[in-house]
Formats: C-alpha cells, sequence, structure tokens
C-alpha cells in the first residue's frame, strides 16, 4: 500500500526520490557510501530512495553535498515542499484556528465558476447554516485539538458561503441520505440545517441531489471531495486534507462525480427525502 493516500502525492514523492537516486549514482557511490558519508543508517538511504520516507530540507542538503551537488539542493527542496504541500495534516492547518483555513480559501472560492460537490459525511460546507456550522466546527477543534476561535470561523465560513448567492458560480452537490439523517447539534439545529437545504435549492445557481440509502448502486460511497472547474480536487480525510491537480487523476474524480450523480435523485424526490429526515426529528 503506498504511504500516501493520493497517487497525485505518490507521484511527486516518486519523483524526487528517483532524482535523489540519480545523483547518489552519478557519483558513483553505494547506498551503503550516501550512508556513511551523511552520518545515516543505510536504511535511511534506501527509505529516501523508495519514496517510503520524505526526506527534510537538510537531508536533501546533506545528499546533494556528499554526490558533489550542492548546486541542486535548492531545486529538489522546492520539489519536496511542493510535494509535501499536496498532503497537508489538518493539525498543521488548523493551528492558527479555523477562522484563517476557512478565509484562505476565499480566492479559490472567488475564481471557479464551477463547483462539483459530494458530500458523504456532512452538510458541505458552502450549504451551512450558522448553528450547524458552530456544532460542526466545534467538535472538529476539540477533536484536533486546535485553537478554539469557532465563532469567528462560523463567521468566516457563513461569509464564504455568500458566493453562492452572487456571482457567476454554478454549484453542483450531490449527499448521501445519510448526511441528512446524522444528526449534528441539537435536532432543532438540524431541523433548521435541513430546512436550509431546501431554500437553497430553489436558486438558480444550485443543483442539489441526494443518493437515497436504499439505491442499488455500481459505485461506492467515497470521502468527501470537491471539485474546482475540472482543474482541481480537494479530498478531505480524517487526518489530512489532499490536494489533487494531477490531471488524469482530476478526471478520475470528474468520472467518481458523476456515477454518484447518476445514482441521485434531484428536485421533488430530493425534497421528498429532506422532509422525511426533518419529520424523522419530531
Amino acid at each position: 500500500m503506498p504511504p500516501y493516500p493520493s497517487s497525485s502525492v505518490q507521484a511527486a514523492r516518486q519523483a524526487l526520490a528517483e532524482r535523489l537516486r540519480e545523483l547518489r549514482l552519478d557519483a558513483g557511490m553505494s547506498g551503503r557510501d550516501m550512508a556513511r558519508e551523511a552520518g545515516w543508517q543505510p536504511s535511511k538511504v534506501s527509505r529516501v530512495e523508495t519514496g517510503k520516507t520524505a526526506p527534510s530540507d537538510d537531508d536533501i542538503r546533506a545528499w546533494c553535498q556528499a554526490c558533489s551537488a550542492s548546486g541542486q539542493a535548492a531545486d529538489l527542496i522546492a520539489a519536496n515542499r511542493t510535494a509535501d504541500s499536496m498532503y497537508m495534516q489538518w493539525r498543521r492547518l488548523q493551528r492558527s484556528g479555523l477562522r484563517r483555513l476557512q478565509e484562505s480559501r476565499i480566492p479559490l472560492y472567488e475564481r471557479t465558476k464551477v463547483f462539483r460537490v459530494y458530500c458523504s459525511t456532512v452538510v458541505p460546507g458552502l450549504l451551512q447554516t450558522p448553528e450547524y456550522a458552530t456544532a460542526l466546527l466545534t467538535s472538529i477543534t476539540r477533536f484536533h485539538g486546535t485553537p478554539d476561535d469557532v465563532s469567528d470561523a462560523v463567521a468566516a465560513r457563513v461569509a464564504r458561503s455568500e458566493i453562492i448567492r452572487r456571482g457567476d458560480h454554478r454549484f453542483a452537490v450531490l449527499v448521501e441520505e445519510s448526511v441528512l439523517r446524522h444528526v449534528i447539534g441539537s435536532t432543532d439545529t438540524m431541523a433548521g440545517q435541513l430546512g436550509h437545504l431546501l431554500a437553497v435549492m430553489a436558486l438558480p445557481s444550485v443543483s442539489l441531489g441526494v443518493i437515497p440509502a436504499g439505491v442499488t448502486r455500481d459505485m461506492w460511497t467515497l470521502e468527501t471531495f470537491n471539485v474546482f472547474d475540472d482543474e482541481r480536487v480537494h479530498v478531505e480525510l480524517l487526518t489530512a486534507a489532499v490536494s489533487v491537480t494531477e490531471p488524469a487523476e482530476v478526471t478520475q474524480y470528474m468520472a467518481a462525480f458523476g456515477a454518484m450523480s447518476a445514482l441521485a435523485v434531484h428536485g421533488a424526490p430530493a425534497r421528498a427525502l429532506l422532509t422525511a429526515a426533518i419529520d424523522s426529528l419530531t
């Protein structure tokens, strides 16, 4: 199993590993020679060259120095950081609080014309009410142990959500029916959230589909992901966020979204599922 959850991340790591290996071979050094020069265990050289261990900046500098190629260190460090940015732990993203994380995405949202959103866990952020967002972000803050700036983060998220009512943007949103049934916060909070979904369905910019729980499916439930203009995908995992920009991989997510869309109901059938979920709360 690859050490990274995205083939784009793995490909970037592997490319860097191969460049380091080529430097060693061009220098006429064995793996043991490299380990001795860098003061490492031989196993570390092997892990770096196979992409199993991501080298630090200092590791790359030591590697290049040992190979008499210090002039290449800056480029290799930049490549390493690019690969690292594709897979970022939530703790790193959230360490300055959730508000800044919300605000950091505004430029991407502003320039995106077509959003495709698939959620299998919670209501998408762009469609959340303040009460639902407060309950959810409070839970996230507690779980990840990040700074508690929930009220500011909610305000930033709600402000960002105004994009669905202005500008030249279109939103195709798919949720699993289980999202409607999983209560976040109180039953009143959840009822308000579901009522909000009914309201935003009437917006001309929004298409909301619900994948019924009992539908016969060829496509399995996936992790939550967002596609931005067929160019970038953000995937949300428990411990990290993955950014996908490799065209072939973006195409796969587009295909997955299409398959999920074929399973979903829209319009009156979707409203019926929302109404049934609201009724179940009373």
